[in-house]
């Protein structure tokens, strides 16, 4: 498979975490380079961002970092520590809008927002149930901004329903785009169905008996498949669930995560046939998964150096 899909290293970056809550203590990884992204939330990348009641501290973007962990344990975290998908960031452009369409549309539930007047954002956490048992989404609103390129690095999420024409028909009866009508998927007996929210995310309808987790998967498309599950499994401690080749559509899917597939929230990465390059637009922000065990230090450029000895 093509080798040119290379994980920003500047995408995993993270403070000291010594002085958060055990059980806020995250790590975060983006389809795009942190430091180029960081303006859309108001934060400069040559400072820390603040604390805050939620999610204690967020990221260091640049500059020198304390007590580098030696080489051989820079990852052992993955090892001892139970961890979790927590939620996914994305900005949109009419934050009243996109409320209204998941609430209305797809069953969510408004779980909290801020407003963070200095950094000229707002967010709003949406999901199914409780954030520390739950999967969620986590929306940003940019002042003044209405409009995003989401690019085509960004695939869509998936979410489980136990009857996707009832959902088809509200998301129509509301407005909403179909971008795909219910059908069986191909080489199976299951049901899915594509829609549109608002800002142009896709989302894959799939019916399946009542789920813990309905939010159940976020696409990315990658241009090596081999080296990106190498990486979240070693960097972020994710299990293969399992693979699967798809000769008439030219891809491969790789399944990754922290769980069962039917009872957790998972990692779907696309690789299409031949494809090197994809373009990653501003609209999708990252991914962050919770409860690490110890400290990590990474700093913009490396970890410890190069994070390619770790993927060898």
């Amino acid at each position: 498979m093509a080798s040119s899909f290379r994980p920003s290293i500047s995408s995993f970056m993270l403070p000291s975490l010594s002085s958060c809550n055990p059980s806020q203590k995250f790590s975060l990884f983006h389809l795009g380079s942190g430091i180029r992204r960081f303006h859309n939330f108001g934060l400069k990348p040559s400072k820390f961002l603040r604390h805050d009641d939620d999610n204690c501290m967020r990221a260091k973007a640049s500059g020198n970092t304390s007590s580098i962990a030696a080489p051989e344990n820079a990852l052992d975290w993955v090892k001892h520590d139970k961890r979790k998908m927590l939620h996914v960031v994305y900005r949109v452009g009419d934050l009243d809008k996109t409320i209204k369409f998941y609430t209305e549309c797809l069953g969510m539930k408004v779980l909290r927002q801020r407003d963070m007047q200095e950094q000229r954002h707002t967010n709003a956490f949406l999901g199914y149930g409780p954030e520390d048992a739950h999967f969620a989404v986590e929306l940003t609103y940019n002042y003044g901004i209405d409009k995003y390129d989401i690019g085509d690095g960004f695939g869509h999420f998936g979410l489980a329903v136990d009857d996707i024409s009832r959902i088809v028909e509200l998301v129509r009866a509301k407005g909403g785009k179909i971008t795909r009508e219910p059908m069986l998927v191909k080489g199976g007996n299951s049901v899915n169905a594509f829609i549109e929210d608002p800002d142009g995310y896709q989302f894959e309808l799939l019916e399946r008996a009542p789920s813990p987790e309905p939010l159940c998967k976020v696409m990315l498309r990658v241009c090596d498949l081999d080296r990106s599950i190498k990486f979240y499994e070693k960097a972020f401690g994710m299990e293969l669930l399992r693979t699967q080749d798809y000769p008439e559509s030219k891809k491969t899917i790789a399944i990754l995560g922290y769980g069962p597939e039917e009872k957790s929230t998972v990692l779907e990465l696309t690789y299409n046939y031949g494809v090197t390059k994809y373009d990653k637009g501003d609209a999708y922000a990252q991914m962050m998964c919770t409860k690490l065990a110890k400290q990590l230090n990474l700093q913009e450029g490396r970890l410890l150096g190069n994070l390619d000895q770790y993927l060898t």
